[in-house]
C-alpha cells in the first residue's frame, strides 16, 4: 500500500511560531510533524511513501532523504509550480496502480489504517473520507452521510448550515486510481471542490467515521495541545486497535432538558453545564457516546428524518462549545402497541431498549471498547441497570446532582 502526504503547504497560520521551514517540518515534542506521520505509517507495515514538496521542499529531502534511516521507502513529487491540494495526483496515474492513502502533511494522526482499507475495499469507493467530530464543527467543512457512510453532501465552512452533525473531514483519504482520470494535465487543483464534490453524485464517496486522533497543526493552540496529547500518550492510545474506555451518556434528561416525548427539535435545549462535561470527556481521552430509548419511532409520532434532525441540533449546540459526541446509539423500539400511526416493524421486544445492554454493547464492539473500564450516566433506574448488565460502572442523575458534577465526581484526568 502507498501513502502518498501532501507536503508542500505554506502553513501560513503558523507562520508566526517558525516561518523558515515548511509547514511539516514543524517541530513537534523534538520532530518535525511529517516524522510523526512516517512513523506513525511504519507502526503498521506501510512503508512505501510519496512525498509532494514544493515551498521550502529542499529541506524535507535533505531530512529524510530516501527513507533508509527511518525504516521506509521516500520518493518525491516536485511542484515547481503550486499544484494545490490534488494537481500533483496527476504524476501517479499510470504509477500507483492501486488504493493509496493520501494525507495532509499537516496532522498529527494514529488511525487504525488497516480497518480504514477494509471499510474503502468493502464499498467499493473510489474514494473514503476519514471522518469524525471535533470542537470547532462551526469553522470546518461538514461531510454530510447516510448511515451505511455514503456521502450526499459537503458543506463548507462559508455555507449556510441550519443543525448538521459534527462530521468533519479529517484530512485522510484512500483514494482508488479511477478517481484520477479526472485529471488532464498538472495544474493546480482543488481535491474537495474539484475532484471528491463533483463524484458525490456517482455514489462512490464514502465517508469513515473514527473517535481516534487526528487534530491538524492550523494554530499555534493546537500544536500546544498536540504536544502535550503525544507527551500524555493520548494519540497512541485513541487508536481503535487498542482497548478504548468511554463514558455512555443517556440523552433526555441528562444532556438536553427532559421535556417528556421530544418530537422537534425546537423543543430541545442543553442542560446547563452539559456541554462543558461532555468537552472534559473529550479531553480526557474517554469516548463520549450517547445510547437512548426513542419509542417515539415505533409510535409513529416522530420520523428517522425527524429525530436526524433533533441529534443534528444536540450536535450544533455541544459543538458551539467546543464540546461533541463520538456517536449516538437508538433503540427505535416499542413493545406496547395500539398506538395511532405505530410502526409495526418497531413494535417488539428487543435487546437493545434500556434497561437491556443491547446499546452499549454494539457500541463496544464497533469501539473496541472495554467495558469493565467504562462508566454509564443517566436521570433513570433504566439507565443504570443497562450500564449495570453491561458490566460498566454507573452514575445516577438527580435533579441535585447533574452531569458536569458526575464527570467531576470521576476525575477523568487521572
Amino acid at each position: 500500500m502507498y501513502a502518498v502526504i501532501a507536503s508542500g503547504g505554506k502553513g501560513t497560520r503558523v507562520a508566526s511560531i517558525n516561518a523558515s521551514v515548511p509547514k511539516p517540518m514543524l517541530p513537534i515534542n523534538g520532530k518535525p510533524v511529517l516524522e510523526h506521520q512516517i512513523e506513525c505509517l511504519k507502526r503498521q507495515n506501510i512503508t512505501d511513501i510519496i512525498l509532494t514538496i514544493g515551498h521550502l521542499g529542499d529541506q524535507i529531502r535533505n531530512h529524510f532523504g530516501n527513507g533508509q534511516q527511518f525504516g521506509v521507502k521516500i520518493d518525491y513529487l516536485i511542484e515547481k509550480t503550486p499544484l494545490g491540494t490534488a494537481g500533483a495526483l496527476y504524476h501517479l496515474k499510470g504509477r500507483v496502480l492501486d488504493d493509496f492513502l493520501l494525507i495532509n502533511g499537516d496532522l498529527i494522526f494514529d488511525v487504525d489504517l488497516h480497518r480504514l482499507m477494509a471499510f474503502h475495499k468493502s464499498h467499493g469507493a473510489s474514494a473514503t473520507l476519514v471522518v469524525h467530530p471535533n470542537d470547532h464543527p462551526y469553522d470546518s467543512g461538514i461531510v454530510v452521510a447516510a448511515e451505511n457512510g455514503q456521502v450526499t453532501g459537503w458543506l463548507t465552512k462559508e455555507e449556510e448550515r441550519g443543525w448538521y452533525r459534527n462530521c468533519v473531514n479529517a484530512g485522510i483519504h484512500v483514494i482508488s486510481p479511477q478517481l484520477l482520470e479526472g485529471l488532464s494535465e498538472a495544474k493546480k487543483t482543488d481535491l474537495d471542490r474539484e475532484l471528491l464534490r463533483p463524484a458525490i453524485p456517482a455514489g462512490k464517496i464514502f465517508a469513515y467515521r473514527t473517535p481516534e486522533y487526528v487534530k491538524d497543526m492550523g494554530t499555534p493552540e493546537r500544536i500546544n495541545e498536540v504536544e502535550q496529547d503525544l507527551a500524555s500518550g493520548l494519540v497512541q492510545r485513541k487508536n481503535l486497535s487498542n482497548q478504548q474506555r468511554a463514558i455512555f451518556l443517556d440523552r433526555d434528561g441528562t444532556i438536553n432538558r427532559y421535556v417528556g416525548f421530544l418530537r422537534r427539535a425546537d423543543e430541545l435545549t442543553l442542560i446547563d453545564g452539559a456541554a462543558q462535561a461532555i468537552k472534559a470527556i473529550n479531553q480526557s481521552g474517554y469516548l463520549a457516546i450517547v445510547v437512548t430509548n426513542q419509542p417515539v419511532i415505533a409510535r409513529g409520532e416522530v420520523t428517522w428524518n425527524q429525530l436526524q434532525k433533533i441529534n443534528n441540533k444536540l450536535e450544533t449546540l455541544l459543538g458551539q462549545q467546543g464540546a461533541y459526541v463520538d456517536d449516538i446509539f437508538i433503540c427505535p423500539h416499542h413493545p406496547d402497541s395500539g398506538f395511532p400511526g405505530e410502526v409495526a416493524a418497531y413494535k417488539k421486544v428487543c435487546d437493545c431498549r434500556k434497561p437491556k445492554p443491547g446499546l452499549l454493547i454494539r457500541a463496544a464492539e464497533k469501539y473496541h471498547i472495554d467495558l469493565k473500564s467504562s462508566w454509564m450516566i443517566g436521570d433513570t433506574d433504566n439507565d443504570v441497570k443497562a450500564g449495570l448488565a453491561a458490566g460498566c460502572h454507573v452514575e445516577r442523575l438527580t435533579d441535585n446532582f447533574v452531569l458536569l458534577d458526575a464527570v467531576r465526581k470521576l476525575n477523568l484526568a487521572n
